[in-house]
């Protein structure tokens, strides 16, 4: 069938008798028997194949085959008959439909055509589970709330921006306290004013619940606490005179682990392309304006050394960490690299501090 019909009515097969369904199934008969190869009275997922890569578009991601075969297989014996063929035809017109095509070209990125097997597309999102429940985030948000609440309550500063309650005071990151190694990573509990810590509690929040649906609480919180760690990390080594609040570290983690899972789970992931396009222009649109802004004004207080060390460390960790649904001969080679990088980088850093403590003076 050359273009879609513009009015598709289910009516039962049985009924269909007029000489305008006795020309469609004669239109329909004719395909089928071109594409059944064998001429065993079915088409089975291989024929299936051939017509949609042969008959309307190369670009179209082969697991359609296996998803439209599920859909109208009503005897689920893994083929289809022309009665089923024909039914698949009345019900899902969009599978010879143009406009379907022409949007799976733009969108649904390519596949490779060596892959064995078929896997369908959408099947990461599939394996959402909301049991455990997805809770890591929210009480990371929550404790964060109570720091910030009773900072206020102790200074009387209705803008939360003091950093002399004592919550601030005890666990801020504060370059003249290094010795306080638990500082490295409480710094994520204290932000200094509502618009800081509202702006990263909406995004963790957001991005760490779909982290969680997908790979389990305590990956999520591994990528997390992995970014701010890293974020005080770089910000020592680099700005080594400055103070660091907020979760902003362990924030760029979360939305650089989308980018690993997205290319770890790419063929298994629903318009991976364009997850992966709005993801990257994101992170690298806001690391491009604190880096600007801070170079051109003096008073910026961003810290983006800490943004783009918890972004890398949040790629390199997730790459380790998060569920890969099919593991390919390269992904492993690229998990050892990412793993390695983020041990020699850790290390390389912590050595740093013990080696060269005149740097941080």
């Amino acid at each position: 069938m050359d273009r879609c019909e513009q009015h598709v009515q289910a009516i039962p097969l049985h009924r269909l008798n007029t000489r305008e369904e006795n020309q469609r199934r004669q239109h329909l008969r004719h395909i089928f028997e071109k594409y059944d190869a064998d001429s065993d009275g079915y088409l089975n997922i291989i024929e299936m194949k051939h017509l949609i890569h042969e008959k309307k578009c190369a670009d179209m991601p082969k697991d359609l085959a296996l998803h439209l075969l599920k859909l109208s297989d009503t005897n689920n014996d893994g083929r289809l008959d022309f009665e089923e063929f024909y039914k698949l035809s009345l019900e899902h017109p969009f599978f010879l439909c143009e406009m379907y095509i022409k949007y799976c070209k733009a969108v649904v990125p390519k596949r490779n055509d060596a892959e064995e097997g078929d896997v369908l597309d959408g099947e990461y999102e599939q394996s959402m589970k909301l049991w455990p429940p997805p809770l890591m985030m929210i009480i990371f948000s929550i404790m964060e709330i109570i720091f910030f609440v009773i900072d206020i309550i102790k200074t009387q500063d209705q803008n939360g921006t003091s950093t002399s309650g004592p919550m601030a005071t005890l666990f801020i990151y504060n370059p003249h306290l290094r010795h306080e190694v638990w500082r490295f990573l409480t710094y994520m509990f204290v932000h200094i004013g509502f618009m800081h810590l509202i702006m990263n509690l909406l995004v963790q929040i957001f991005l760490g619940v779909a982290l969680e649906l997908v790979h389990c609480w305590w990956r999520v919180a591994l990528v997390y606490l992995a970014g701010v760690v890293a974020g005080s990390m770089g910000t020592s080594l680099f700005t080594p005179r400055v103070f660091l609040a907020g979760a902003s570290g362990g924030v760029y983690a979360l939305i650089t682990a989308h980018i690993a899972t997205i290319i770890m789970n790419w063929k298994q992931m629903e318009y991976a392309i364009v997850q992966l396009f709005v993801f990257l222009v994101f992170c690298v649109t806001d690391l491009g304006v604190s880096i600007y802004n801070s170079i051109n004004d003096p008073f910026d207080k961003v810290g983006y050394i800490a943004h783009a060390s918890g972004a890398l460390a949040g790629f390199l960790v997730g790459i380790g960490v998060l569920r890969n649904l099919k593991v390919e001969s390269w992904e492993r080679k690229l998990w050892w690299c990412a793993v390695s990088i983020y041990f020699v980088i850790m290390i390389a850093g912590i050595m740093y501090h013990f080696l060269d403590p005149s740097h941080f003076y």
